[in-house]
């Protein structure tokens, strides 16, 4: 039995061999930041096991304190019905660095499959020794154990800037106003959070990406982790300072207690954790807004930044009754948004209808970036040789500091005589295929045609008369007696929503169980909160849509639940919220967050009256 399998082993070695053939690749990676006394390691990854002759390049800036290390890895995947191999070799190196500044590594080189193959370099920013690290700090430099000791949290601990990119502007031009978060401690979330209304400026939030990416960053003498939390591009609309109010957010942390009970020191490493609140409060930033300069131009658009202007005609010989198109498309950068629409210098004999406008722009920290597509319609009337004027456009250019004009093209156009027929345009025109023919769609006055009625034949008081007073009675009785039953059944199906609210969300639960124990973060936390806000939904019959962290106090209030529980829930979606991309264990946040959302439903069902 033993031969057996050794053999059917073999067998299945053979093709396993053959398929991990392929590219091989010889690749190094190492962190992009890290801290003077950090330590952190240096892998030369290759995917193949034919290597030999691997030499390291020389390696300034850090100390080796082990390698090179080397370790292989193979594994087997079954796709579709296919099976397919890799394998790999990776030699390792833990390296601790001891000069700050930016340093290179440039790649090794090592003989695989028979030729000489070179790894791409690492370019490593080494950051100053955070002022109050400790000597024993471990790799990566280990931002909570330079956080402050005790349970409580000081603003060295956690804060939040509010930084302008600009501070000096002119009316109009954009600005980005980042929100930025610095964290030695384990911060799980924010309970609140009040944003200024930002008075003064149009303000558009630039779209982040929901698994923020955090860092480290030295920021007065502390190396902290740091991430991204909000960005506004701000358009200024008035001269003079204008302020930017602060920001408040009311922070959960998890901060590390001393265990006297030395049994559950023992299972918990000495420590447990608490919840500590901490509310931050953002600096106030001042804009020096200057007015635009004086000598504005007559067909000034108010478009502030850099634009191009081009156009089109779609048809310069037509006949009249026949539509014609004008586009124009203003490109750049800035403003695009807030620029009135330029006036088309059509002919006095064309009959003109309301400009269509179309944009075509992406949000970037110089504002708006892309284009506004402009169609004129216009329909001539009488044959002739017509001229339509250029296109005006003026705006204030940020980089000559001065008002500039562009203009487009002019156009001659041929109309002939028509054939009789004429036009009305109908909406989203584009052409003049989507218009429609008058005499098509209403039937002209019949003449000589005559119905008389005999003498004495008069409508009141006859049959027909009174039929119509009777009709609409019993049609109206007729929607009274549905609508009630309408009602009803609305009824019942409300009272089937909320009965079944319960067994809905334990399903998403479930779901959400089976994501968490597949390690998909994204996935696990979108199912938590579809549960949480569908199970409220269902409860409390009211639609999504309506539904905000806001009035859900208030309206399970209403349906008794007491305050307490209230805000266990809206703890469990604030911690849901933040989760994805915040610091710690990925498994044990999913585990706890599982945890609270499947007791606060649980605990609601039995509260909601």
């Amino acid at each position: 039995m033993r031969h057996t399998l050794l053999l059917l082993l073999a067998v299945l070695a053979f093709p396993l061999a053959v398929m991990a053939g392929g590219d091989v690749t010889f690749t190094a990676s190492a962190p992009d930041v890290v801290a003077v006394g950090d330590q952190f390691r240096l892998t030369y990854t290759l995917t193949t096991k034919k290597v030999r002759d691997f030499r390291a390049p020389s390696i300034k800036g850090f100390d080796v304190l082990m390698g090179p290390s080397r370790s292989e890895q193979s594994s087997v995947q079954y796709v579709n019905g296919k099976m397919s191999a890799t394998s790999s070799i990776t030699f390792t190196y833990i390296l601790m660095a001891n000069t700050e500044g930016e340093h290179t590594i440039q790649g090794a080189t090592c003989m695989a499959d028979g030729q000489e193959m070179t790894s791409n370099a690492l370019h490593i920013k080494v950051l100053p020794a955070d002022k109050e690290a400790s000597s024993g700090a471990g790799q990566g430099g280990g931002t909570a154990s330079r956080a402050s000791s005790g349970t409580a949290v000081s603003n060295n601990d956690l804060f939040i800037t509010a930084t302008a990119n600009k501070t000096t502007v002119y009316e109009q031009e954009a600005l980005l106003l980042t929100y930025r978060i610095y964290t030695l401690v384990d911060l799980r979330g924010f309970e609140n959070v009040k944003m200024p209304d930002f008075k003064g400026f149009h303000s558009q939030e630039v779209d982040l990406p929901n698994d923020r990416k955090w860092h480290l960053e030295h920021y007065n003498g502390r190396n902290y982790q740091t991430t991204v939390y909000r960005q506004f591009v701000l358009f200024p609309q008035q001269a003079g300072k204008l302020t930017i109010d602060s920001a408040r957010f009311d922070a959960s942390v998890a901060r590390a207690a001393e265990v006297s009970d030395p049994f559950e020191a023992f299972f918990n490493g000495g420590s447990n954790y608490v919840e500590v609140k901490k509310t931050l409060i953002t600096p106030t930033v001042t804009i020096n807004v200057n007015a635009l300069p004086a000598g504005k131009p007559a067909d000034f658009s108010g478009g502030v930044g850099e634009f191009n202007i081009s156009s089109e005609l779609n048809n310069q010989e037509l006949k009249a009754g026949e539509a014609l198109t004008l586009k124009v498309v203003i490109s750049g950068t800035g403003n695009l948004k807030l620029i009135s629409t330029p006036e088309a210098g059509m002919p006095e004999d064309f009959e003109t209808y309301d400009p269509k406008t179309e944009n075509k722009f992406r949000l970037t920290s110089d504002g708006l970036s892309g284009s506004q597509v402009i169609e004129y319609l216009a329909i001539p009337r009488n044959a002739g040789s017509y001229k339509i004027a250029p296109i005006q456009f003026s705006y204030f250019d940020l980089k000559s500091k001065q008002y500039k004009t562009l203009s487009t093209e002019a156009y001659t156009v041929q109309v002939a005589k028509g054939d009789g027929t004429t036009t009305q345009p109908v909406a989203n025109y584009a052409n003049k295929e989507d218009l429609r023919v008058l005499n098509q769609d209403i039937r002209f006055i019949k003449q000589n045609a005559v119905d008389l009625s005999p003498r004495g034949d008069y409508f009141f008081g006859s049959l027909k008369h009174w039929l119509c007073y009777l009709v609409p009675f019993l049609l109206f009785a007729v929607y009274v007696l549905l609508r009630r039953k309408q009602i009803a059944a609305n009824a019942n199906v409300t009272k089937m929503r909320t009965k079944k609210a319960n067994k809905v969300a334990v399903k998403r639960m479930k779901e959400a169980g089976k994501l968490m124990a597949a390690g998909n973060q994204a996935a696990f936390y979108d199912e938590v909160m579809r549960a949480l806000w569908g199970y409220i939904s269902d409860k409390l019959s009211i639609p999504l849509s309506r539904l905000s962290k806001d009035n859900v106090s208030e309206e399970l209030r209403q349906h008794g639940v007491d305050e307490a529980l209230t805000a266990e829930f809206l703890e469990a979606l604030n911690q849901c919220e933040f989760a994805r991309f915040a610091p710690g264990d990925p498994g044990q946040v999913m585990d706890q967050i599982y945890t609270a959302s499947v007791d606060v439903i649980s605990k609601m069902e039995g509260s909601i009256k």
